[in-house]
């Protein structure tokens, strides 16, 4: 390799997180084309993991390390959110390990995840889902998370729990939600209040406030209710549950002050 490209590898290398995927329009904005990148891979500084996408040699690459590559590089807003985020920052390590290999990432509508993601094996199930639940062109309740030399873009606690809602009953239990909002105890009630606010999600407010005032927390009563869409209606979260009179959701019976009409769904 001629002195030229071998001081192109040297300064890639130096920005280049272990652990992290190289795509190609990060590459080549770093001087490293597509024909330069495929020589590396043949004198085995690069190996390839997808159409596009390169690891260090040997490197060890878990989804973390493809989900930087997304953020940092493509610059798509994707990131970890619902109960992987929860997982990720302590919150749910009572759960049973094999839920754990679920890993679940959110997107704005139109954010697709690139091939080389989604066929990739990675051990774990990767579950993307691409929702208007909140603004797209908001952040709130984002936050970074290091991870060995480099971080990733996930939900905070406050947001993660409503997306974990979002999937209830679908994809995500309604016991293990209940179980996860008890948990969390030290939620900011600002950014709650302002989640709320900005939420398109009538089912996720609702059984947001149930479960967090079954679990008696003490930052519920920091809330200004008056100014969070509730909507108008019943919304039936479980199938042949109880209505719970407050926030007009059909749930499963639990410890809750609020009396219910026994009316089944």
């Amino acid at each position: 390799m001629d002195g030229h490209n071998g001081s192109k590898i040297n300064r890639l290398l130096k920005i280049w997180p272990r652990g992290t995927i190289a795509v190609y329009p990060w590459l080549r904005k770093h001087g490293i084309y597509r024909q330069l990148a495929d020589r590396y891979q043949k004198t085995a500084w690069f190996q390839r993991i997808g159409r596009g996408a390169f690891t260090r040699l040997n490197d060890k690459v878990d989804w973390t390390g493809g989900l930087y590559a997304i953020q940092e590089q493509l610059k798509r807003p994707i990131h970890a959110g619902g109960k992987t985020a929860l997982q990720i920052q302590g919150y749910a390590h009572f759960l049973p390990l094999g839920k754990q290999d679920i890993v679940t990432l959110f997107g704005n509508h139109g954010a697709r995840l690139p091939a080389w993601f989604q066929e990739h094996d990675w051990e774990k199930w990767i579950r993307y889902k691409m929702t208007n639940l909140f603004p797209s062109d908001s952040d709130l309740g984002i936050t970074k998370r290091g991870i060995s030399a480099y971080s990733i873009q996930l939900s905070t606690p406050e947001r993660a729990i409503m997306e974990v809602l979002y999937l209830v009953p679908q994809e995500e239990s309604f016991e293990e939600a209940r179980l996860l909002m008890e948990g969390l105890t030290t939620l900011r009630p600002r950014l709650v209040q302002t989640l709320l606010e900005v939420c398109n999600s009538v089912k996720v407010k609702r059984l947001f406030l149930f479960l967090a005032e079954a679990s008696n927390h003490s930052w519920v009563n920091k809330l200004d209710l008056s100014k969070v869409n509730l909507g108008k209606g019943k919304r039936v979260v479980v199938q042949g549950g109880h209505l719970d009179s407050k926030y007009q959701i059909i749930v499963p019976k639990v410890g809750h002050a609020h009396k219910d009409s026994g009316e089944p769904a």
